[in-house]
């Protein structure tokens, strides 16, 4: 990915130019006078920035900023009613994560265009009341929405996506980072016209975020702005490590009493634009070591699943069948090998257990749950026809999910548990860090039948009843 010391090699695009001769930054110097305001260092960075954007010089412009750093002033307010003066007849789509702040910007842009006619050479079009939506005498046409809000039959020459996430609380779902995701690509990135640029704003939250998951796609030739409260090494403004952003306003001092006041999470995540893993409730996802193979191929092994019975029809989200493969590489050392994750009728479960079986091996033990009652007997009685030649250990779930978890959450704390690095990694610590609080559990279930199966086989003269996490 580009930064903004790279070299602007992007050819400028074909969006028609005006000649008006002010520049961004002199706009936003003339628009700020009247509050006794000027630009302070890092905003002429960011106009600077903005300037390429415009130009064609860049077409896709990540830009982090702590709270409080008038970020979307100059992006969000100034930059779009300069816009519409450099490139008649252009569409703009901003987004925002809800209608409310949206319509917010809208109407920033709205008032000042209303205020400023003479200076930006065109005027608004009469009519024109709603800060969602509206037009401009150049043929200029603005529209805002939500992230949840339609934008079909919209086209943009520039979107201008700022503040998409609304809370630390949304930011860690891992259904809501999807559904951002799947927005972004197919309903906004859709709507670009061809040499249209993009502009996203935003506070990072999570290292799984819109803006964490853009940067895995190089591709796209994105030019990230990242300024962090405080000065680290290679600092874009050239500050001192340790050095505010904006001392005028926020000094190191002031900073610090911030820092302890809203903690590291969200001091790193919100202020710095670095954000950390989030350790969870129970399971301390950080502690985990990640490995890249087993080292103990002998080791005693378990696959313990915990089975789901709700077919996904394409509306719903039913839960998971999932088979968590647990290795004892040492004594007091466990290793996550595998996560099989599917869904489907009884008959597609049953196939992939036995998938799993066949491609683990005789040697590795098969965890089932057995649900209360005569139903969860002849289940398990069934399965256990099916896998002959296996080891199968059934176990009853009773209880509270947290009380039975709680075991392992300390083996993982301790640093007892590695997992080998692979392509469900994310998923799977994710559900692990949110758990109980998110929306799906069945990777835990199956990973604590999976501990504990393994652990009462370490003592083969005991019979097996332990009891494990209730769906």
């Amino acid at each position: 990915m580009r930064s903004p010391q790279d070299d602007r090699k992007s050819e400028a695009a074909t969006i028609p130019v005006n000649s008006s001769p002010i520049t961004l930054s002199d706009w936003a110097v003339h628009v700020l006078k009247s509050s006794d305001q000027t630009p302070a260092r890092h905003h002429r960075l960011l106009l600077s920035e903005l300037e390429s954007l415009s130009a064609g010089r860049i077409d896709r412009l990540l830009v982090h900023m702590p709270p409080g750093s008038a970020k979307s002033t100059f992006a969000s307010k100034l930059f779009p009613a300069w816009w519409f003066g450099q490139h008649p007849g252009s569409s703009i789509i901003a987004a925002s994560h809800n209608a409310s702040l949206a319509a917010y910007f809208g109407g920033q842009v709205r008032d000042l265009i209303s205020t400023q006619e003479a200076q930006l050479g065109y005027t608004l079009a009469k009519g024109n009341r709603s800060a969602l939506q509206w037009r401009i005498s150049n043929g200029g046409e603005y529209f805002a929405a939500g992230t949840r809000g339609s934008i079909i039959g919209r086209r943009a020459d520039l979107v201008i996506v700022d503040d998409p996430v609304g809370s630390q609380a949304q930011a860690d779902r891992h259904t809501d980072r999807d559904r951002l995701w799947e927005w972004y690509r197919s309903d906004l990135t859709t709507r670009l016209k061809p040499k249209g640029r993009i502009l996203i704003v935003m506070t990072r939250w999570h290292e799984d975020d819109l803006a964490g998951r853009l940067r895995q796609h190089v591709d796209d030739g994105w030019r990230i702005l990242r300024l962090p409260a405080i000065a680290e090494d290679a600092d874009p403004l050239g500050r001192p490590p340790g050095a505010a952003l904006w001392p005028e306003w926020e000094d190191v001092h002031a900073l610090a009493r911030k820092r302890a006041t809203v903690g590291e999470r969200a001091w790193f995540a919100a202020y710095q634009q670095s954000p950390r893993p989030l350790e969870g409730g129970m399971f301390k996802v950080a502690c985990l070591v990640p490995v890249d193979g087993s080292s103990t191929p002998g080791g005693r092994t378990v696959r313990a699943w915990d089975l789901a019975a709700t077919v996904a029809n394409g509306t719903n989200n039913p839960d998971w069948t999932v088979g968590v493969k647990l290795r004892l590489e040492r004594p007091g050392q466990f290793l996550v090998l595998d996560v099989v994750r599917t869904r489907g009728t009884a008959r597609d479960i049953e196939q992939a257990i036995l998938a799993a079986a066949r491609t683990d091996g005789p040697s590795v033990h098969v965890g089932l749950p057995e649900d209360p009652g005569q139903a969860g007997k002849s289940q398990v009685a069934h399965l256990t026809g099916l896998l002959a030649g296996y080891h199968v250990v059934a176990s009853r779930e009773s209880g509270s999910k947290i009380v039975r978890a709680q075991p392992l959450s300390s083996q993982v704390e301790a640093g007892n548990v590695s997992i080998v690095r692979a392509d469900w990694n994310r998923i799977f610590a994710d559900e692990l860090r949110d758990f109980p609080y998110g929306g799906k559990d069945d990777q835990v279930d199956a990973f604590v039948r999976a501990f504990m199966t393994l652990v009462n086989l370490g003592t083969p003269t005991r019979k097996i009843a332990s009891l494990h996490l209730s769906r």
